[in-house]
């Protein structure tokens, strides 16, 4: 794994919370299981490693505990498609059943 660019911590850099950071946030909690429970209550999106802690996304994390809006789903935004009857009548012409 490369260092850390200067000026920036390891935590900075990766992706996801680290075991610090997620007993920070469970203080008080030693089981890993509690802690995923405690960190699903919290809205929070928690898969498990294979040793049982919790992994969580740094930006969801972030995103979720600062209290923002939740993102909208750009598919969400999109007109359904319905098909083109015109089209299919055209390539298939009234065939008698």
């Amino acid at each position: 794994m490369n260092p850390p660019a200067e000026g920036l911590s390891m935590s900075q850099t990766l992706p996801w919370l680290t075991d610090t950071e997620i007993d920070e946030l469970c203080d008080g909690l030693s089981q890993p299981a509690a802690k995923v429970r405690y960190l699903r209550g919290l809205g929070l999106t928690v898969q498990v490693k294979p040793n049982g802690r919790p992994l969580v996304m740094r930006a969801h994390a972030e995103a979720v505990l600062s209290g923002a809006p939740p993102v909208q789903v750009a598919a969400a935004n999109t007109p359904t498609r319905q098909p083109d009857r015109q089209a299919l009548m055209l390539a298939f012409g009234r065939r008698a059943a």
